[in-house]
Parts: C-alpha cells; sequence; structure tokens
C-alpha cells in the first residue's frame, strides 16, 4: 500500500469539508456519487429561471438543484462555503461516470460556448483553413515612378487581420513597384482589422498603417515583433511604406479589377488556439458569423454531436449574454471535438489553453509544480449575468488516466467558483493517483499567429 503522504491529507480534508464522499470517486471510475439531501431553506429550482426543460436525471429526487459547498484552495487553513447553483459532470475517456451532480439541468456556460464555437467552425473549415484578404486594382502600375494610377481595393473577412498584417500588405506593394497610389482605397462591407467591426474605421486604420509617415508606435512595434517571430528578422531591411492620395470608401468590388496578390491568415487551428487561450469575444463572434452566427453554431454541434435541443440554446457565439447549456450535451460537445481532433492527429492542447503553461485564462491556475500542464480546458466568467457565472471544461491528466470534465457554476462570487474549481479537480486527480503533465510542447501564441503567407493569382507559388 502506498505511504499516506500530506497531499493525500490535503485531499481528504478537501473532501470532507465539501461535503463530497470520497466513494464518489474510485480507481476504475465506476459511478457511485450520491446527491446531499437538501433541505426546505434551499432555494428555489433553477429551471425556473432558466425556463429550459431538460429531462431530469431521477424524476423522484428533489428537483432542487445542489448548493455546492466546499473547501478553498488550501482546505486545512481556510473552509470557504461556495454558494451557487452547480452542474457538474466527470467521466472516463470511455464514457464511464465517475462524478454526475445535475448534468441535466441548464445553466448559463458563460465563455464555454466558444468551445462549442470553435468545434462547429472547425466541422465547416477544417484546422488548416486560412482566411484571405485580397488586393485588387483597376489602375496601372508605372515602374519608373513607383506610382499606382488608379484606385486599391481590399476584400475579405479575416478576424485576425492585424496591424503587421497591413505593414505586410504595404511591402508586397513595394515589391511590386508601388509606393504611392493616385486614386482611392476602397474595402468591403466585412473588412475588420485590429479587432475592429466598423468597415469604415478599418479602412481608415489601414490607410494610415500603410504609410510609414503615419504609423504610430504600436504599429511597428507589432510589425518587428512579426518580423522576429515570423523568422523574417534581418531578412526584411526596409521600410514598407505605401501612400495614399484620395479617400477611403467602402464599397462592392466592380467588375472591372483585377487581383494583385492576396493575404492568408495563419491557419484555422492557430486562430482558434489564440482566441480560447485569451477567450476573445470578437474573435469568437467573427468566427461564429463565418458559418451563420450563433444559431448555425448550436445547430452544427446538436447535429453532429446529437444533442436535444432544448438543452443547447445559443444567443451568442462567444458566451456572452444568457446562453444555456446542459453540462451533459457540453460533455458531448467535448467528446465530438476531441473525436474530429483526433482525425487530424491533433489534441485539445492544439486548440485550449494548457494550464500553467501557456498565456491567457489558465496562465496561473493549475501552475504548481505538481499540478502544471495537467489541465486543458476553457474557462467561462460573466461577473453579473444570472448572478455571476463561472465554467471550466477540458481534459484532465493522471497518472492512472485522463478524464473530461465540466463544471458550471453559477449565482455567486466568481473567485469562490474558481477556488472551488480549482480545489474539486485537484481533488478528481488525487482520487486518480494524482496529476501528471500532459505531453506538450509549447509554442508562444504571436509565433502561431505569424505563420501567415502572400500568394500571387498567376502562380502557385507562395511567398511565405
Amino acid at each position: 500500500m502506498k505511504s499516506f503522504t500530506k497531499k493525500t491529507a490535503l485531499w481528504l480534508c478537501a473532501a470532507l469539508l465539501s461535503g463530497i464522499s470520497l466513494t464518489t470517486i474510485n480507481a476504475f471510475g465506476q459511478s457511485v456519487y450520491t446527491r446531499p439531501t437538501t433541505n426546505s431553506s434551499t432555494p428555489k429550482p433553477l429551471l425556473q429561471d432558466i425556463q429550459v426543460q431538460p429531462t431530469k436525471t431521477n424524476p423522484t429526487t428533489s428537483s432542487t438543484p445542489l448548493i455546492t459547498k466546499t473547501a478553498s484552495v488550501n482546505p486545512v487553513i481556510n473552509d470557504v462555503t461556495i454558494p451557487g447553483y452547480s452542474g457538474i459532470l466527470v467521466e472516463t475517456l470511455d464514457g464511464k461516470s465517475v462524478v454526475d451532480s445535475y448534468s441535466n439541468y441548464a445553466f448559463n456556460p458563460a465563455s464555454n460556448v466558444k468551445i462549442v464555437t470553435a468545434y462547429s467552425v472547425l466541422k465547416t473549415f477544417g484546422p488548416d483553413y486560412r482566411f484571405q484578404t485580397s488586393v485588387w486594382t483597376d489602375g496601372q502600375i508605372d515602374q519608373n515612378t513607383r506610382t499606382l494610377t488608379g484606385n486599391l481595393y481590399i476584400s475579405g473577412r479575416d478576424p485576425m487581420f492585424n496591424l503587421e498584417h497591413a505593414v505586410n500588405v504595404a511591402y508586397e506593394l513595394n515589391r511590386l513597384g508601388i509606393s504611392t497610389i493616385t486614386g482611392d482605397l476602397i474595402v468591403t462591407d466585412n473588412f475588420a482589422m485590429n479587432y475592429n467591426m466598423s468597415p469604415v474605421a478599418s479602412g481608415n486604420s489601414l490607410a494610415t498603417t500603410l504609410d510609414a509617415g503615419k504609423r504610430n508606435s504600436a504599429t511597428v512595434k507589432a510589425w518587428q515583433n512579426y518580423l522576429v517571430n515570423s523568422g523574417k528578422y534581418g531578412k526584411i531591411t526596409l521600410i514598407p511604406s505605401v501612400s495614399l492620395a484620395g479617400s477611403v470608401y467602402v464599397q462592392p468590388m466592380p467588375s472591372n479589377i483585377r487581383q494583385l496578390f492576396t493575404h492568408e491568415s495563419a491557419p484555422l487551428r492557430e486562430i482558434i488556439k489564440v482566441t480560447l487561450c485569451y477567450s476573445n469575444n470578437f474573435l469568437a463572434e467573427r468566427l461564429g458569423d463565418m458559418i451563420g452566427g450563433p444559431y448555425a453554431v448550436s445547430r452544427t454541434a446538436q447535429l453532429n454531436a446529437n444533442i436535444p435541443p432544448q438543452e443547447f440554446i445559443l444567443q451568442t457565439s462567444s458566451g456572452l449574454g444568457q446562453n444555456r447549456v446542459t453540462p451533459k450535451a457540453m460533455m458531448k460537445v467535448l467528446r465530438a471535438l476531441r473525436n474530429d481532433l483526433a482525425k487530424w492527429k491533433m489534441t485539445f492542447a492544439d486548440i485550449m489553453p494548457v494550464a500553467g503553461v501557456d498565456k491567457g485564462t489558465l496562465e496561473g491556475r493549475f501552475d504548481t509544480d505538481f499540478s502544471r500542464g495537467s489541465v486543458v480546458g476553457k474557462t467561462g466568467t460573466l461577473g453579473n449575468t444570472d448572478g455571476g457565472v463561472s465554467a471550466l471544461a477540458g481534459e484532465i491528466t493522471t497518472r492512472s488516466g485522463n478524464l473530461l470534465f465540466v463544471i458550471f457554476n453559477q449565482k455567486g462570487s466568481v473567485p469562490r467558483f474558481r477556488a472551488f474549481q480549482n480545489s474539486y479537480v485537484s481533488l478528481i486527480q488525487g482520487q486518480f493517483g494524482g496529476a501528471a503533465p500532459m505531453i506538450y510542447n509549447p509554442v508562444a501564441l504571436d509565433v502561431r499567429l505569424a505563420n501567415t503567407r502572400i500568394t500571387y493569382p498567376d502562380s502557385r507559388a507562395r511567398i511565405n
């Protein structure tokens, strides 16, 4: 028998203080969880607030949701009671239930919705898809004067088109012999730059960024970082610059234009990785729009992951607002996403943050020496909506194998919910021999996004 260590004692205390029997979990992942009894002082059922009627796990038991009580991250020192409604589902990779607490009840998943958006977008486009921003003209280039006599047109809906990419467009125009444009800059109504949804503002930002004399320090820094992260530092020595004599307009593309080149974003997998690591709402909404918005995102998940519609209702693609998802439905999405990733020879770590390793929302969580790299997943936070929401879902690695988990906390303090999640995940790992780091070679997010390229219409050759 293994010795009784200090860590084991902490896990035992955490379980006792949280009111969770250690018989909840065994080494074989068998479901032996028993819901705690409730009393008359327990708040009204969550379903009355949610207006969703999912099937209950056991209609004969009390319909009152679990009021989760647990200890803080250090249960011996400080026993913190966490109020709120909670839904928890933990399963082994082969589908055996480890913990099932109100998994059929609908909760607000907050930014866990981004997992669903990622799944739907990857399902639609594939991980290697690149967003295109094409550059056109209706004029002629005078190589002697380095002048484009005519207009420059930009079409595309790349959600990651930023300052450094605009400078890169200027560099390619310079390579074509263009330093001055006599006409106007015209962008399409779906063009966005630097996380700005306004095509007018994005067009003006593009015009300013193309011209070296008008760039601000942030743009210069972004370009320098891009050169370093893309491996082009020292290879590109000139300062790209294109001046515009005309104005900026938002209009459809005319028929009398010809394509000069196309800027292609980093692969979709890298954009999703950044979106989920930083929980970027703008990117999530733009990605969702690519397939038709939140309704299309939810229908893709419902149909492909076999989820009943009443367990899965999305208002947004980012998790903002009052979305409603059951832990059981989210678990189905995790499994469907995991299966698709495996077909592409990918794992959750390729698109989600690895706790304690990657920059972003999980950077400072599960970051101790023994837990770092043992959790990969997606957070979710809403400070005011539904009385305060915190969620965490993904995959846990332990010495006895991997587990999938979904934790939805609602109506309470977000910091305390996070402390509960940290403690609870550690408790579960303890029941399976302790945390174990996954096999993962981290790549800086800026390096991932620097994997863009330029393509030309008259050749299949790509200039990276």
